[in-house]
Parts: C-alpha cells; sequence; structure tokens
C-alpha cells in the first residue's frame, strides 16, 4: 500500500518548486518506512531551540533549515555536542550569525535540534535512478571511506531480503560488521530492513531522483541515520 503521508510531503515540495527536500522533510519520510531516526525538532526561533534542546535531553545537535542550503557544515551552519542551553543559544547565534553573512538572502526556514548519537560503526545507504534500468541501491561503509576506498556494492530495485543480505557481504568492510578485533559484531538484521525500506520507498515513489544516508551508524543492537538527502524529480 502506498503511503500517503509520505506521498504528501514528497509533492508539496514539488509544488514549491523546490527539488530537494529540507532534511525534517527527508528524515520525516525515511521514518514513514520504518527507518529509524534520531528525535528531533525544527526550532523557528532562540527560544524554541532552547526549550526544545531541554525537552529533547543533552547532548545535542543543531543545523540550519533552508532550502538554499545543501552543504551545511561549509557555511557554518552545524554545530555538535552541545550540552548545556548556554552552549544552545551561543551555537543558535551563531549559525544565525554564519547563514546571514555567507548566505545573504537564502530562506532560513529555522534550526534543527536533533539529539546527539552514540558512536557507532558508519554506513551508508543510497538510491540513483538510472537513465535505463530505474532506481539502484547503493550500500558501503560510510564517511570517509566511501569516498576514499569507494567500498560499496549496487542492486537494482526492487530488492529481496537476499539481495540485501548479498549486498552486506560484498563490500570489503563487511568484517568489520561482522566484528574485528575490538569491534563488537554488529546489527546486520537492521542494517538488511533499512535497504528493504530505501528499496519499497524508492520504487513506490518515483519522484525520487538520489536518497542518501549517510551516515547510517550501526550498533550491536539497532542502527539510526544521522544525515538524509532526498534529490527530486518532476512527474509532470
Amino acid at each position: 500500500m502506498i503511503n500517503r503521508k509520505a506521498r504528501e510531503i514528497i509533492l508539496k515540495a514539488l509544488k514549491e518548486g523546490r527539488k530537494h527536500l529540507l532534511e525534517t522533510e527527508a528524515k520525516e519520510l525515511i521514518s514513514l518506512y520504518g527507518i529509524n531516526v534520531l528525535k528531533f525538532k525544527l526550532a523557528r526561533n532562540l527560544r524554541e531551540a532552547v526549550k526544545f534542546s531541554a525537552e529533547i535531553g543533552f547532548p545535542v545537535v543543531l543545523k540550519i533549515v533552508s532550502p538554499d542550503i545543501l552543504h551545511k557544515s561549509d557555511v557554518g551552519g552545524v554545530f555538535i555536542d552541545l550540552s548545556s542551553s548556554e552552549d544552545v543559544k551561543k551555537a543558535y547565534r551563531f549559525i544565525i550569525r554564519n547563514i546571514k553573512r555567507d548566505c545573504p538572502g537564502a530562506n532560513i526556514i529555522g534550526v534543527l535540534v536533533e539529539k546527539m548519537a552514540k558512536p557507532g560503526v558508519e554506513v551508508i545507504i543510497g538510491s540513483l535512478k538510472d537513465p535505463q534500468f530505474g532506481p539502484t541501491i547503493m550500500f558501503g561503509l560510510g564517511g570517509v571511506f566511501v569516498e576514499i576506498l569507494k567500498d560499496v556494492s549496487y542492486r537494482i530495485a526492487p530488492l529481496t531480503r537476499l539481495d540485501a543480505m548479498e549486498m552486506l557481504k560484498e563490500i570489503k568492510g563487511y568484517k568489520i560488521l561482522r566484528g574485528y578485533r575490538n569491534i563488537k559484531p554488529r546489527d546486520e538484521r537492521t542494517l538488511i530492513n533499512f535497504i528493504l525500506s530505501v528499496s519499497r520507498l524508492v520504487v513506490e515513489n518515483e519522484e525520487i531522483q538520489q536518497l542518501d544516508l549517510n551516515p547510517v551508524v550501526v550498533y550491536e543492537k539497532g542502527a539510526v541515520v544521522l544525515d538524509a538527502k532526498v534529490v527530486l524529480e518532476s512527474k509532470g
């Protein structure tokens, strides 16, 4: 069954002439398909940022939310590991100042307040629509590993559970997921479910041209997406 809420998020963005979902929208979208995200709220002002931080629980992360800013870290739009209300106030003011200075005219929707994740093994799950074959699904180790080592595996959607299991085992870094030296085994079942959910998401929503979940932090039990990007294309 098609997820109506997911359709609403995508069609709203396209109606507004946007080809990129806001991070808040992207995370809501993937959570509708059972992909875990950290607790977050969108703060429209400093007062809300402080209030939401206390509600979510320290430490927290702040990120600028703007349709005009895709690479938030490059413009000073991200502050991590904030452990008090005073830290949040300072970070919020820095973010707004940085954006107004470096991105004048950018439409600032607000600031994402999000729970700080515990460290774990980072992987990437993504999708890119091929002109001939349609959506392809990608999996690999995250962070610098995917950029430098290109240690990734691919499949054409829709995927079966066997496909997803094979994708994990095909990468050279699979031994890290299985447990290596002081790294305990990671939750492969959750990763497989995430991969299958991404496959279903892009198959059911043909407007998704590209999707990147990077990093996905995998623990001994469970996993969570820290950053999500979704690029759309109009079907009209």
